[in-house]
């Protein structure tokens, strides 16, 4: 895991549902998570959840495993049955085995015994922000009133929320770039990436693909690092 800039900028746009009915463990974990993102639901149990996911657009969990309703295990195995990869942090007041266990096969991210420390939260967080890479559940803001969507692959003019079309091509190159945002892509690294034919991937046409997709995400959004490669910045 890459603990870097990259990942703490990903972290400050993402939305957490934080599920925790002890009013006083609640607020000082808020605080803390709202150190690290700028957008923390938060919720005393598991029907309130529920209305919040409905209504938001959720990238992180972080549920206690004791709550009022049902427990945090039992509402993770519903959600699991409609979303199987979104990064789940699961908190308990102590470690039991056959927790442990339900955890492996809900594919949580991480299990936190409380009181929770700092440190062990950042790292948990950061696996999360791998996680939602790594499953490509992410938007991505650049300078220009311009996102991308990475979990529908689609590229929105914020300004007048209208759809940009991407090719084929220019599609696979933003998906190259964003997969590899913390690194610069040498220019070999991406015509072996986007053109089977090794014939078709010339230096001019990988130049005139970066300038159409430049044209339609901002040209300072795709960086030149000269006889090195390519990078994204957003």
């Amino acid at each position: 895991m890459i603990i870097n800039s990259h990942h703490n900028k990903i972290l400050k746009n993402l939305n957490i549902l934080y599920i925790e009915d002890e009013a006083s463990i609640k607020e000082n974990v808020k605080k803390t998570l709202e150190l690290f993102c700028d957008n923390v639901y938060d919720e005393e149990c598991i029907e309130n959840a529920k209305k919040t996911l409905e209504k938001n657009r959720i990238d992180i969990i972080i549920s206690d495993i004791n709550l009022p309703d049902i427990s945090g295990i039992d509402f993770i195995k519903q959600l699991r049955m409609i979303d199987k990869t979104i990064p789940v942090i699961i908190l308990s007041a102590y470690t039991d085995k056959n927790y442990l266990l339900e955890a492996t096969k809900l594919k949580l991210v991480d299990y936190l015994t409380k009181p929770i420390d700092f440190k062990s939260l950042n790292s948990a967080l950061n696996k999360c922000v791998d996680e939602i890479l790594d499953n490509s559940r992410y938007i991505i803001s650049f300078k220009n009133n311009i996102q991308y969507n990475v979990l529908h692959k689609k590229l929105i003019d914020s300004s007048n929320d209208k759809e940009i079309a991407l090719t084929s091509k220019e599609l696979t190159l933003l998906e190259l770039l964003i997969k590899n945002s913390n690194r610069v892509l040498s220019t070999d690294e991406l015509k072996t990436s986007i053109w089977e034919d090794e014939f078709e991937a010339t230096d001019s046409a990988l130049k005139n693909l970066l300038n159409k997709l430049r044209k339609k995400i901002g040209k300072e959004s795709i960086i030149n690092i000269s006889s090195v490669g390519y990078r994204l910045d957003y």
